[in-house]
């Protein structure tokens, strides 16, 4: 993006009368034409003119004829005068005022005799401003100084002249900045321009002390006593000292003030060793070292070296050495060199006391400016390094190490800026390495080098610190270096491609690799023959392309996403030549070859490539044919109705791309485009929309709009899914914003094809439920002509406005929004007032529209309308308000407040505050609107206060609670009962007087019809609540709205800024809110206040009122003291997690700008984290509620993102806090710790990526975690080992220590790095034996928690010594004192450890780990001497993880040893021998028989070739599925399943026998739990595949018929399990399609085949569960080609046609991946009953109905059954007569107002039946002509006379339903009239189809 540079302002000369006057007098002078009096008149002219511009060019004219001044003749006092005049305005003018720059230039130009002259006047005119300046003066003279050293020579002159007085005046502003820093506390904005202008003097004083040097020495050196200069210089290094030392002052303050310590010293001082040696001493903070300073700097810097100086101190003094010091060349002496080594280790001692993370970027960003200064050192040609410094700065130097540790445990920072300073330094120290030891050049054989890429390479690959590191290994030794180590590199990288935390790396490294790569073959191959290039391409392209390829055909297409974003362009950009070679190799395979489920296939990769190559501008224009004749046209029409929605939107990006934006349309390309266009306009997906939407912009920009805009507008149709709508009129707004629909001439002509009734059909779209698609409509209706809108019409305006009003009192939430849309729609009509006077007199309302002034300008009419409007809805909200002061019951249910607050603030939003002409009605509009926000919030705030506001009312025993619970529901209603919050109620619409008549209530089962005179109210706790809760949203939302986009009224330094809304207003809107949200118990209400009060508080911040400003800090205080005070008379809420105080504290600290000191954040965080940790009284109550509403609201702020990282300096106090608040007796305080835990956890490691609990992702290396964590250290340590001491289970008695879940749950997320250096300070051994010891509780689930806790803390490497450690702690033989719980935990370390060791090492346990001796030494264990089943399983599941797979960790002699030991204790087990009794339910029983069933099934099914082969097999296998357990003989069929998968074979395979089988078919006859029958049956169906099985039930062999007859009954009878349902319906499916097969003419004899076409159409309802629709759609798929499209009909003409109905049905499912499913029927079709121009590939389902219906009509002709299919497609053309049954007796019956709140509304919001109804429509056409052409006059006619009387019944029946309907019901009564439009559409359409059929 090209950003334009901002052209600074440019500004006249302002200066006083008196001054203007003096100067243009002294330049006035008669007559004469010599050179002075020449400038004096240009200059005259100049001071006399008020522009700007113009007075720029007279300067430069003055400044050519000074230049052209001669010596003779000057008029010495005008010559002065012209030098003054110049001189005083260059002083006057603003900071980058361009005439500022042209004065300089004029008098830089003086000729040379001229030029002592010239820096005399503007020193005196700089003196005379120095001398005595007013406070507000000082950021403009440091400006003007400032100015004068940048290229200007004649102002450098001048501040030298005028040094001491320069450098005396820098010192006086400083000084002044740091005393009124001290009393800004709370006014952010005033501090942060205060930090701006110190930044600014500190910066003019270096500048200043910099340009003069040499002045200032030469003047110390001559006075050797004491001077004036010495004084300014001491004062100015004591404000630098301060500033440093005050943690006020922002960083960039403090770094600038850091750099200019250093810099006056070296001005004081010299270049010479002495400077090092004072800098040394300053960054020790000792006075050593000090001798040759002066005894003045002395006393200045002493604040410098005190102990207790914060430590930001010397990381600003090291930026400052490295920064101000120059380190090319040879070093003065050895005190530079010890500088140079001091500043990293200053650094790194730094690295882990600092909390913040920007001081962290500061470290981490002066690192590398020292490693750019070391660099500097060995530069050039000089004398040899020094010994000491080589030796320090090459590779494997304790410096490198520390330095190298540093960057491991910040290479994962949250802050971008940390990681890139990181991989910056560790770029320089490999450069560093290189130059120390330039005598090893090749990388291969530098030790150090090598074993760094080792290491790299070795570790995990989620760490993202390793990929930038990487590419420096890449950048310094070339591509071929790393490829020659690991030369799977580019498939590993490809295949972290899919993880969006990790491709944007990855593809970094990838481009790195390949470039660099090909650069390297190039290079090599240079000297050889043209042969030679092809060679090496060829070899390139094996390497990256090749697996590019592989990838993007197989994988899934969410794992290609970033591929495709980030690394396909850049392999194109780097070689474009490879297109050609991709495409190729894509067309070499079938392309409508598919990979694997769920991939693109190589059809899309090359759609893929081809759209990359494009977009890149690497494919040829299309003028050599489609795309250089690179594809045929046929693959593209495929790849647009492609089933997958990624595989069409590169096809379409593919014709829409262009390299070049004015690139033409081809004929073809529009062609492809109508053929994409109407099938995929209804996707579900928001991202392929998005997608959609934005390539078909890019071909917009290009052309074909009318025909495109037609068919947009003609979708738009009432009953329109949302996902449609939405589409259609984002992509008209596009061309509304493109083109334009205005009707000039030149412009093109759009409007003409909008018709009034496409503009009244995109008006009712305001009316949708989905808040995208009214914004996108109300945004498209401003487009449109507003002649086919029409509003400008009386009478269509005030049926909209009336419309608008009516919604703007509805009980349904989203109406009222649709109301707003309205009225902002109705805003920009000129007669609005008169229709609003109109509709006031009607409802008997006393308003008065403001008086529009003749011609007002559109401005100011919207200016009216919208006071008009506002006006309006606050008169009919003030009289609402005052009825429901004595009602709340009947506004919640007939006005409730929130609709008419809700448009105020809409309409208000879109007003225009700078220019308004009706200020003082404004004003008072304003004082009404909130006076009105007050009246609401006191009538509903009675419900969303009390302490059960969701209607549930206690039955509290507590007299005094009662007390209150009752007194607040008379407040609600006085005149109510209690319990009108349980049941529904009906009030009686006749009231007499209050005091003689109550209101009578009966409770009610249904709203009473309409005809009774009166309105009746069905009033619910739930109507009451959402009432309430809305109201006070609104209300907050206004208030927030109106101070934050009003102007303020308010008085500042005596001078009035005019507004309309004063400061005790907005102090009040805040007050109110304080009260809202500290005490609303309903969430809805105060999040929603909280929403309001942010703007407010965001308002405070920047408001010029000095008052406003410092609100935030006082609120904040004064409820900090009530949090803390604890007063039994206090307000605040103690459950519902402190209800809406954290948001309260929320809002305040967020509006405290992020750049500032973050001073209320610190005072916060100190006060919550004090009440936060326990206290000595902890268990009263005056301790306990505080402790619990700081943990809550530290939870809140811990959660709360704009806080950002401001907040990680306190994550250490708040985890302290959160462990101890376990040990609390007080259930509240736990409870609160525990929510306040998981946000830590959360904050610490971030959101969980994934499902797995315990993945990487969310992981850290133990160094970077108590890195930017020290506190956590010691702390954790302490509470583990007081946690673990009380473990140990010896007594036999559980002792659960609070905190110890906790603790395990925080470590088990941290690993060693394996970059970790064993001498690290935070190293994680001491940890170990503590997790070791927690492993002996006897408690299951803290063992399970320390095996899983160890893994982190023992290195790779370490794992085989530590587990043979752990094994040799086993008893080795039976025992009276054996712990189980011991050996327990043992066991679990162990399998954690190893199975560790299998996922990370990748390689075999070392040899003589011990670990299999170990084992078989304590074999006894698994076995029955061990009398606890819960070791002998966890000694089998190790056994397992060593013997259980094919690959295994210990070498094969081992292995088959341990599996014999295995195996003969499987062979003894209660698993195997049947005299073993069956299984006992004793605890750990089942989890033992898994373990065993585990073994067995490794030995049985798994790998029987490596357990002994056959023999074994079959007799496991029987055992494992006859065990009586369930769990196992889940486990056993899933594992039989796995296998039989893996294998793919077609026929039955060896290893299942008879045995087997009759095993497996009476497990399916009898097996009773509904899992494991789902699985036996999904086996039998992949067995049954390769043809029919045999079924026997124990000896008796069953056939065929009454298998399917028991899998029919199951199926039907087994709706609780979905899981089994799906499979016995496939299975049983496949049988039926077998049965077919065999025999197809006597299929329909068969019994059961009907039913079971029923159970298939039964399944594809709309109810069903995705699963069985699922199940149904690929059972229809299947049977496509035998069942559906059979000449012969099996199934019988009407199953088939129910069966197609179903599939239809499908193909309009709401769940996308049914539709695909159902879709892919089509590659079933036999290629003779599709049309030429159809894929017989996946489609997408849009095409594939419309595809399915033409088809079934085909089939009507083939099967000869024209007439009944015509009948039977117009009776689905008329839809179910069951649907309107209920609807047909009384339509009146369903205008009542819902019972609910909230409908549901329809199920599936992605079918469109008006779009089905027409596609049916058109096809039936078609049909009936070849009826009309084969069949006899007068057949069918009583069908057709039966279906045209219900048809006209049914178009009365609705026409008459319409009628009967208010005006407008597109906006009331939505749902009703959609309904009933499509019911008349498809009567209409069948009514055609029948006349057609006459």
């Amino acid at each position: 993006m090209v950003v334009k540079k901002k052209t600074a302002k440019v500004e006249a000369v302002v200066l006083d009368e008196e001054n203007l006057h003096k100067l243009i007098a002294s330049l006035s002078v008669d007559g004469g034409e010599d050179g002075v009096r020449q400038v004096a008149q240009t200059l005259q002219s100049c001071l006399e003119l008020t522009e700007p511009v113009q007075q720029i060019q007279l300067v430069k004219k003055a400044g050519s004829q000074l230049e052209a001044l001669s010596e003779e003749e000057p008029d010495g006092a005008l010559l002065q005068a012209c030098l003054h005049t110049l001189s005083l305005v260059y002083t006057s003018l603003q900071a980058k005022n361009p005439l500022r720059r042209a004065i300089a230039s004029a008098l830089g130009s003086v000729p040379a005799w001229l030029q002592e002259h010239t820096v005399s006047s503007l020193s005196a005119c700089l003196s005379h401003c120095l001398s005595n300046p007013t406070t507000d003066q000082y950021p403009h003279l440091v400006d003007t100084i400032s100015a004068c050293l940048d290229g200007f020579p004649l102002g450098e002159r001048c501040i030298h002249k005028l040094l001491p007085e320069v450098l005396h005046f820098l010192h006086r502003g400083l000084s002044e900045y740091l005393h009124q820093n001290s009393g800004l506390a709370g006014r952010h904005i005033v501090q942060a321009q205060l930090m701006q202008s110190c930044l600014a003097a500190v910066k003019t004083s270096m500048l200043v002390i910099q340009r003069s040097q040499e002045t200032i020495g030469a003047a110390l050196q001559a006075e050797q006593n004491h001077c004036k200069l010495e004084d300014t210089m001491s004062s100015l290094l004591g404000c630098y000292t301060h500033i440093l030392t005050d943690e006020e002052f922002v960083q960039s303050v403090q770094s600038t003030a850091g750099m200019a310590v250093v810099l006056l010293i070296r001005s004081v001082m010299g270049r010479g060793d002495e400077v090092a040696s004072v800098v040394c001493s300053l960054l020790r903070g000792s006075a050593q070292g000090l001798d040759s300073a002066p005894q003045w700097l002395k006393q200045r810097c002493e604040g410098l070296w005190t102990s207790g100086r914060p430590p930001g101190v010397s990381l600003y003094l090291c930026h400052g050495a490295l920064a101000m010091l120059s380190w090319k060349g040879a070093f003065p002496g050895p005190r530079w060199e010890e500088l140079l080594l001091l500043v990293p280790n200053t650094l790194l001692d730094l690295d882990v006391s600092i909390k913040e993370s920007s001081t962290a970027m500061v470290v981490a960003r002066v690192l590398t400016l020292w490693s750019s200064a070391a660099l500097d050192c060995l530069q050039g040609e000089r004398l040899p390094c020094p010994p000491r410094l080589r030796q320090s700065l090459s590779g494997g130097s304790e410096l490198q190490r520390q330095l190298l540790e540093h960057i491991y445990s910040h290479w994962e920072h949250p802050l971008d800026g940390v990681r890139h300073q990181t991989r910056s330094l560790f770029r320089n120290l490999l450069l560093l390495h290189q130059r120390t030891n330039p005598s090893v050049s090749d990388p291969t054989k530098d030790s150090y080098v090598t074993e760094l890429s080792q290491s790299l390479l070795g570790l995990e690959w989620h760490m993202r610190g390793k990929y930038g590191s990487l590419g420096c290994l890449v950048e310094l030794f070339g591509a071929g270096y790393l490829l020659d180590i690991q030369p799977q590199l580019p498939s590993c990288l490809l295949g972290l491609m899919g993880d969006q935390t990790l491709a944007p790396y990855a593809s970094d490294l990838l481009e790195r690799l390949f470039v660099s790569h090909k650069a390297q073959l190039a290079s090599e191959a240079v000297a050889g023959d043209k042969t030679a290039t092809e060679d090496w391409m060829e070899c390139w392209h094996q390497t990256w392309v090749t697996p590019l390829l592989q990838v993007l055909c197989r994988a899934r297409l969410d794992q290609t996403t970033y591929i495709l974003d980030y690394f396909l362009p850049k392999l194109l950009r780097c070689s474009p030549s490879s297109l050609a070679h991709m495409v190729q190799a894509l067309q070499d395979p079938p392309p409508s070859s598919t990979g694997p489920s769920g991939s693109r296939g190589a059809l899309g990769a090359l759609m893929t490539c081809l759209r990359a190559a494009r977009a890149q501008g690497v494919v040829p224009s299309s003028k050599e044919g489609l795309w250089g004749g690179l594809v045929p046209l046929s693959l593209l029409q495929q790849a647009l109705v492609h089933k997958h929605d990624q595989v069409r939107l590169d096809a379409l990006g593919l014709v829409c791309e262009s390299h070049r934006s004015t690139e033409a349309l081809s004929s073809q390309e529009m062609d492809l485009i109508r053929h994409f266009l109407l099938p995929n306009l209804n996707s579900q997906s928001p991202g392929v929309r998005q997608q959609t939407v934005s390539l078909l912009k890019k071909l917009l920009c290009r052309e074909f709009l009318r025909w495109l805009c037609v068919r947009l507008l003609e979708v738009l149709l009432p009953g329109a899914s949302f996902s449609k709508c939405l589409m259609s009129l984002h992509l008209l707004c596009l061309l509304g914003e493109l083109f334009t629909f205005s009707t000039g001439p030149d412009v093109f002509a759009l409007s003409e094809v909008v018709t009034s009734a496409h503009a009244q059909n995109v008006l009712y779209c305001v009316a949708s439920n989905f808040l995208e698609v009214k914004q996108l409509a109300s945004t498209l209706l401003r487009q449109l002509p507003p002649s086919a809108v029409g509003l400008q019409v009386p009478e269509r305006m005030r049926s909209v406005l009336q419309a608008a009003l009516d919604l703007s009192t509805s009980t349904k939430p989203f109406d009222s929004v649709t109301a707003a849309h309205l009225l902002n729609l109705l805003l920009q009509q000129p007669d609005l007032g008169q229709a609003l006077l109109h509709c006031a007199q009607e409802q008997g309302l006393e308003f008065q529209p403001p008086s529009s002034p003749p011609q007002a300008s559109e401005t100011v009419m919207l200016e009216l309308n919208t006071l008009a409007v506002v006006q309006f809805l606050l008169c009919c909200l003030q009289l609402e308000v005052s009825r429901s002061e004595s009602s709340l019951l009947q506004a919640a249910a007939s006005y409730p407040l929130y609709g008419r607050a809700h448009c105020i603030t809409a309409v208000l939003q879109h007003l225009n505050t700078e220019t308004l002409s009706q200020p003082e009605q404004w004003r008072c509009l304003v004082s009404d609107l909130i006076a009105v926000c007050y009246r609401m919030s006191d009538v509903v705030s009675p419900v969303v206060q009390s302490s059960s506001p969701e209607g549930l009312i206690p039955m509290d025993t507590d007299s005094e609670t009662s007390a209150g619970l009752h007194r607040i529901l008379q407040e609600i209603q006085p005149r109510d009962t209690n319990d009108f919050f349980t049941r529904a109620r009906e009030l009686d619409t006749h009231q007499g007087d209050d005091h003689t008549q109550t209101q009578t209530q009966t409770q009610t089962t249904h709203t009473p019809s309409l005809n009774t005179g009166g309105e009746g109210y069905r009033v619910t706790a739930q109507m009451v609540l959402v009432c309430c809760w809305r109201s006070m949203k609104e209300v907050a939302m206004l208030l927030g709205q109106l101070c934050q986009s009003l102007p303020l009224h308010y008085t500042k330094d005596t001078h009035a800024h005019p507004g309309l809304i004063t400061e005790e207003q907005v102090e009040g809107v805040g007050l109110y809110f304080r009260q809202q949200l500290l005490q609303s118990r309903h969430r809805g209400a105060f999040e929603l206040a909280y929403v309001g009060f942010v703007r407010l508080t965001d308002m405070l911040c920047r408001s010029g009122s000095p008052a406003l400003q410092q609100l935030p800090a006082r609120w904040l205080s004064e409820v900090l003291e009530e949090v803390k005070s604890c007063d039994p008379s206090s307000k605040l809420c103690a459950t519902r997690r402190s209800a809406g105080i954290p948001f309260y504290i929320q809002a305040l600290l967020s509006s405290e700008p992020k750049s500032s000191s973050c001073s209320l954040l610190k005072m916060t965080m100190r006060e919550l984290t004090a009440l936060a940790m326990p206290s000595a009284n902890r268990n009263t109550d005056s301790s306990t509620v505080p402790q619990v509403h700081a943990l809550n609201i530290l939870r809140a702020l811990y959660r709360d993102t704009r806080l950002g990282e401001n907040i990680i300096p306190f994550v250490s106090d708040g985890m302290q806090a959160a462990v101890l608040g376990f040990t609390s007796p007080v259930w509240a305080v736990r409870n609160s710790s525990t929510l306040l835990f998981s946000t830590l956890i959360t904050r610490i490691f971030g959101v969980k990526k994934g499902k797995d609990e315990h993945s990487k992702k969310n992981r850290m290396t133990g160094r970077e975690f108590f890195t930017r964590f020290p506190a956590l250290y010691p702390f954790l340590l302490n509470q583990l080992e007081e946690a673990a001491a009380t473990v140990e289970s010896d007594s036999g008695h559980v002792k659960l220590h609070p905190s110890l879940f906790l603790l395990l749950l925080v470590l088990s997320r941290l690993y060693p790095s394996p970059m970790d250096g064993s001498s690290s300070p935070l190293g994680l051994a001491p940890f170990m034996p503590f997790i070791i010891r927690c492993g002996h509780s006897a408690v299951y689930r803290t063992r399970e928690m320390a095996a899983r806790a160890l893994v982190p803390f023992v290195l790779v490497t370490q794992v085989p010594s530590t587990v043979n450690a752990l094994l040799q702690e086993l008893p080795a033989a039976p025992g009276p004192k054996i712990q189980h719980n011991h050996i327990h935990g043992t066991l679990l370390q162990v399998l954690f450890l190893l199975r560790s060791y299998q996922t990370d090492s990748h390689r075999p346990l070392p040899a003589g780990n011990g670990i299999t001796e170990g084992l078989c030494q304590r074999m006894w264990l698994a076995s029955r001497q061990n009398g606890c089943v819960v070791t002998r399983g966890a000694f089998l599941d190790v056994l397992v993880c060593l013997c259980g797979l094919k690959i295994s960790l210990l070498d094969d002699s081992e292995v088959s040893d341990l599996r014999q030991e295995a195996l003969s204790i499987l062979m003894a087990s209660d698993l195997v021998t049947s005299d073993a009794p069956s299984a006992t339910p004793g605890p750990g029983n089942a989890q033992y028989l898994l373990s065993l069933a585990r073994v067995a099934l490794s030995a049985g099914v798994e790998i029987p070739e490596l357990w002994g082969g056959p023999r074994v097999t079959s007799q496991l296998l029987q055992c494992l599925l006859r065990c009586p357990l369930y769990e196992v003989r889940e486990l056993a069929l899933e594992g039989v399943l796995r296998r039989l998968q893996e294998e793919g074979t077609k026929r039955r395979p060896q290893w299942v026998d008879q045995t087997t089988l009759s095993n497996l078919t009476g497990l399916a006859l009898h097996e009773t739990h509904p899992q494991c029958l789902a699985n036996v049956l999904t086996v039998l169906g992949v067995l049954s595949s390769g043809g029919e099985l045999e079924w026997r039930d124990g000896g008796k062999m069953l056939s065929q018929e009454e298998v399917r007859l028991h899998l029919l009954a199951l199926a039907q009878n087994s709706s609780h399990s979905v899981e089994l349902h799906c499979a016995a319906l496939t299975l049983l499916s496949l049988l039926v399609v077998q049965l077919v097969n065999s025999n197809p003419q006597g299929a329909s004899a068969v019994a059961c085949l009907a039913q079971w076409a029923e159970l298939v159409c039964s399944c594809c309802s709309e109810e069903q569960p995705a699963e069985v629709k699922l199940t149904a759609a690929t059972v229809l798929v299947s049977c496509t080609a035998t069942v559906l499209t059979s000449p012969r009909l099996p199934l019988g003409l009407s199953t088939t046609v129910s069966l197609w109905r179903s599939l239809f049905t499908l193909l309009q499912d709401e769940d996308q991946d049914v539709r695909d499913s159902a879709s892919d029927f089509i590659s079933n079709v036999p290629a003779h009953l599709l049309r030429t121009d159809v894929p017989g590939v996946s489609v997408c389902p849009p095409v594939a109905l419309d595809s399915g219906v033409e088809l079934l009509c085909r089939l009507f002709e083939l099967w000869g059954q024209v007439p009944t299919g015509v009948l039977a497609l117009t009776e689905w053309l008329l839809g179910d007569e069951e649907a309107y049954d209920d609807a047909v007796p009384d339509e009146a019956s369903s205008l009542n107002e819902e019972d609910f709140l909230f409908e549901k509304g329809d199920l599936n919001l992605w079918a469109e039946p008006v779009q089905w109804a027409k596609l049916l429509h058109r096809h039936v056409g078609s049909l009936a002509d070849t009826f009309k052409q084969t069949q006899a006059p007068g057949s069918a006619v009583h069908q057709i006379h039966t279906l045209s009387t219900r048809a006209r019944a049914e178009a009365l029946g609705s026409q008459q339903a319409l009628d009967s309907l208010p005006g407008l019901p597109q906006f009331s009564f939505t749902t009703e009239h959609t309904r009933l439009l499509l019911r008349h559409q498809r009567a209409t359409l069948a009514l055609d189809m029948l006349e057609r059929l006459r």
